[in-house]
C-alpha cells in the first residue's frame, strides 16, 4: 500500500475554498492515482473524462511539496481550447497546519488545457501556473495572469520564469 498524496487534514483545509454547494458533505472518489494506474496522461484521461463533478488535482514533487489545482468542470481532454471556469483555483499546502489558495483573477480564461502530450492549469504571457508532461514526472509551475499564483512547486531549476520540479505523486478525486 502506498501513502496517498492527498491527507485528510489537506482536504479539510481546502474545503472551505470550495463552492458551497461543493463544501456540503459529498462522495469523494479516487479517479487516478500515479502509483495505483501508472505513469500515463492518456489513462489519467480516460479515468476522469467520464465524472460528472469537480475535480481537485494532487501533486506532490521531489522536495515533498503538495500542491495542485480544483477544477468544477472535472478533467477530461479540452481538444485544443481552454475550459473551466472562475471557481477554479490553484493551491499549495504550507507546512502541515496551512494552504495557501490562488482563485481566477478574471484577466483571462484561459483555467485548464488538457492536451494528449501534457496538462497545464492557468495560463497567459507564456506562462502556467501548473504544468505536466504526458510522461507525469516532468512539471513546471510559474505565476501566470489567470491565478496570479507564486510557482506552487519546491525551489528547484528554472525554465525561463517556470520553476520545474520532478512529480513522484500525482492524484486526481472526483467530488461529487
Amino acid at each position: 500500500m502506498t501513502t496517498p498524496v492527498l491527507t485528510v487534514e489537506i482536504a479539510d483545509m481546502l474545503r472551505p475554498f470550495f463552492p458551497a454547494l461543493v463544501r456540503l458533505p459529498k462522495q469523494w472518489s479516487l479517479l487516478y492515482s500515479l502509483d495505483q494506474h501508472g505513469i500515463s496522461l492518456n489513462t489519467l484521461y480516460t479515468r476522469c473524462q467520464d465524472f460528472k463533478g469537480s475535480a481537485l488535482v494532487v501533486v506532490r514533487d521531489s522536495g515533498d511539496r503538495v500542491f495542485g489545482a480544483w477544477m468544477g468542470e472535472g478533467i477530461h481532454p479540452s481538444k485544443g481550447a481552454y475550459y473551466g471556469s472562475g471557481e477554479s483555483f490553484l493551491w499549495q499546502s504550507v507546512g502541515k497546519d496551512r494552504v495557501r489558495v490562488f482563485k481566477w483573477t478574471g484577466k483571462n480564461d484561459y483555467v485548464a488545457l488538457c492536451e494528449p502530450d501534457y496538462i497545464s492549469f492557468g495560463g497567459g504571457d507564456g506562462r502556467s501556473g501548473l504544468w505536466l508532461d504526458d510522461t507525469l514526472i516532468d512539471g513546471s509551475s510559474a505565476r501566470c495572469l489567470t491565478f496570479d499564483n507564486e510557482p506552487l512547486c519546491s525551489a528547484g531549476p528554472r525554465r525561463g520564469e517556470a520553476v520545474t520540479f520532478e512529480c513522484v505523486g500525482l492524484e486526481v478525486w472526483g467530488i461529487g
